[in-house]
């Protein structure tokens, strides 16, 4: 075979050999492209799939006839264990528990759901309290006040101990003597006196429950509303129980009742009667001691004033000469003063004022120095405060008076 020959054959066993070589790598590479897309479809695969699975749980729990919400009346204890319960829909009903529900959970007053088959108790529902009345409770930011902050007010600081913190802590002294602890008591003073500044310090020093609510936050606007508001808020002070329930501005809703009313003035006096019926009604309130202020006890109703509401008013006077005197070394202590203070002097100019108009003559003071670029207060800045203060009130009160 000629030469030429030969090496045209080598050369076209090579080509064939390149190109079964590049061929195989393409089929490789395809091969691992279609193993790539099998594994995104097997991954799609089993996404749909637990997705129908979820789809298929939803349509079982639509297709589950509803529960029916009750209220717990009463627990029976004969063969087994079973329920006095208020439908929504009106009737009551005698029924059993489900094995999914613990006996020892079920309690009166609670919400349950029922089979609307068999009418069994199967799940507690959560309490139904307002997220507004929820939110009343101080449990954290309890203002850090002590007794030792207030000044002139001995007594009052007496009979608030004696009325909420005595029975929380001694109630064995009660039934020796064989009475029954107060429940209620009442602040009553000018504004300023230090009627909210005593309930702060009730909060700091108990280790009860303290939940406080403002008058008119519970005048509201609907029918019903205000009186479901003071219902459900005993309810809680009654679950937190010991608590301590401060109503601030109770004028707001305890005015005296009128026979010419209008629809509004209505739906205030029906919040009143539910919280007459809170404070002494049927229902035990528990250990619930109860604080009211207000600076117009001249227009509470009398039905809320009676013994057994109210077992105590303290009034929260002016302070006088020595009480004022006690109120302002409370309030000068933590100043930088830079001479020695006349503080009967002080006394003396601030005759009328209140124990609030106290702690701002000693803040004015304060300013008066910073307006001076100076690191001390002297007596010019306490006069000058003093002047401020006592003049703004003097001209408010003489305003009122013409108004008048």
């Amino acid at each position: 075979m000629p030469a030429a020959t030969e090496d045209s054959n080598r050369e076209r066993d090579i080509k064939d050999e390149n190109y079964l070589t590049v061929y195989i790598q393409h089929l490789e590479k395809k091969l691992r492209a279609l193993e790539t897309e099998k594994q995104i479809v097997e991954g799609e695969r089993l996404r749909l799939k637990q997705e129908l699975n979820i789809l298929r749980s939803e349509i079982d729990l639509l297709r589950e006839p509803p529960l029916i919400h009750a209220t717990v009346i009463d627990i029976l204890k004969d063969d087994g264990i079973r329920a006095i319960v208020k439908s929504s829909s009106g009737p009551d009903f005698v029924v059993a528990l489900s094995r999914t529900v613990k006996p020892e959970n079920i309690q009166a007053g609670m919400d349950v759901a029922l089979n609307q088959g068999t009418f069994n108790i199967v799940e507690i529902l959560p309490s139904n309290l307002d997220p507004f009345i929820k939110g009343m409770e101080l449990i954290d930011n309890i203002p850090d006040i002590t007794y030792d902050d207030i000044g002139g007010l001995d007594q009052q600081i007496l009979e608030v101990r004696e009325t909420v913190e005595l029975p929380l802590l001694k109630p064995d002294l009660f039934k020796k003597i064989g009475i029954t602890p107060p429940k209620g008591i009442l602040f009553h003073g000018p504004p300023g006196t230090g009627k909210t500044l005593m309930a702060k310090v009730v909060a700091h020093e108990t280790n009860a429950t303290f939940i406080r609510v403002i008058g008119s936050e519970l005048v509201q606007k609907f029918i019903g509303e205000g009186a479901r508001y003071v219902r459900e808020i005993f309810q809680l002070a009654r679950k937190k129980a010991p608590t301590i329930l401060f109503l601030d501005e109770l004028d707001a809703i305890a005015a005296v009742r009128m026979e010419d009313s209008t629809s509004g003035d209505r739906e205030v006096q029906r919040t009143l009667m539910q919280l007459l019926s809170e404070l002494d009604g049927f229902d035990e309130r528990g250990d619930v001691k109860f604080i009211g202020a207000t600076n117009r006890i001249d227009i509470l109703d009398p039905a809320l004033l009676r013994a057994g509401r109210f077992d105590r008013i303290v009034e929260f006077p002016l302070p006088n000469l020595e009480a004022r005197q006690m109120i302002f070394k409370i309030h000068m202590k933590p100043l930088n003063i830079g001479e020695q203070i006349d503080l009967k002097m002080l006394v003396q100019m601030t005759e009328n004022a209140t124990g609030a108009d106290l702690k701002g003559i000693c803040v004015e003071a304060g300013m008066f120095a910073i307006r001076r670029n100076a690191d001390e207060i002297l007596k010019d800045d306490f006069i000058n405060a003093i002047n401020k203060v006592m003049g703004i009130k003097n001209s408010s009160s003489s305003k009122l008076e013409l108004y008048i």
